[in-house]
């Protein structure tokens, strides 16, 4: 599907994965109301233990959610992702976390490459210079560890791989073989992509994190997890048969 040049023609669709995040999640919604595109937002519930999946149902009967998907059990952000991904109807898709760390309103100037025909997917990168919340130190250090050893293997000159804000082509995505279940999804799409040998652009977005007393759920075993599979979609998957 090719993505139309004008911004009025283009719907996005944005795939919120959820999991327990009754405290954020209406809020991330209204924010995506105010973002001047047309966009498909579809929600994974990823069976929630509180009521995540309740608002979401209520916001999808408003007309605020196009779409809820409720997974049977918790499988993790990958899985959500998936999910997302093979229902998506849109020309181009993008992920967004439902924790109000990432800007939705900054999702036009992403787009931007793309409608623009420059490139075929677009990272938003959290260490350009600009507004952030001060935060861990060794998820900083963690996150750019993992980012050179990233670019090492794929011949990217990325400064963020593991940004949440990967917007692609929706029919480049849709042809990714993709099967990480949890946050591994991060390493294995710049791998795919990498592979696939796409046009990859990379804009400065604004960023602000979450302390554990906050929600925040990605840990130490989750960095340990993603070094494994930088090195197993990089060095252990085949380059696909067609671009």
């Amino acid at each position: 599907m090719s993505v139309p040049s004008a911004w009025n023609e283009i719907v996005l669709t944005v795939i919120m994965p959820c999991y327990d995040e009754e405290e954020t999640v209406e809020q991330c919604v209204r924010r995506l109301k105010d973002v001047p595109l047309e966009l498909e937002v579809i929600a994974v519930d990823d069976a929630s233990k509180d009521r995540t999946g309740e608002i979401l149902d209520r916001l999808k009967e408003a007309g605020e959610v196009h779409q809820v998907i409720h997974q049977p059990e918790n499988r993790g952000k990958g899985a959500a992702v998936r999910a997302g991904i093979e229902a998506a109807t849109g020309h181009v898709i993008v992920v967004q976390d439902a924790d109000l760390e990432y800007d939705p309103t900054e999702l036009p100037q992403l787009l931007d490459p793309i409608r623009l025909d420059k490139a075929d997917a677009v990272y938003g990168s959290r260490f350009h210079p600009g507004p952030r919340r001060v935060l861990y130190f060794w998820h900083s250090v963690g996150n750019r560890l993992l980012t050179l050893l990233s670019n090492m293997l794929t011949d990217l000159n990325l400064t963020d791989m593991e940004t949440c804000y990967k917007m692609v082509r929706a029919d480049v995505l849709k042809s990714l073989p993709l099967v990480s279940n949890r946050f591994g999804i991060e390493v294995e799409l710049t791998a795919r992509l990498a592979k696939a040998q796409v046009r990859i652009w990379e804009m400065p977005v604004s960023y602000s994190g979450r302390t554990y007393a906050e929600g925040k759920k990605i840990g130490w075993r989750d960095g340990m997890a993603a070094l494994w599979h930088v090195l197993r979609f990089n060095l252990f998957t085949s380059k696909p048969r067609n671009k």
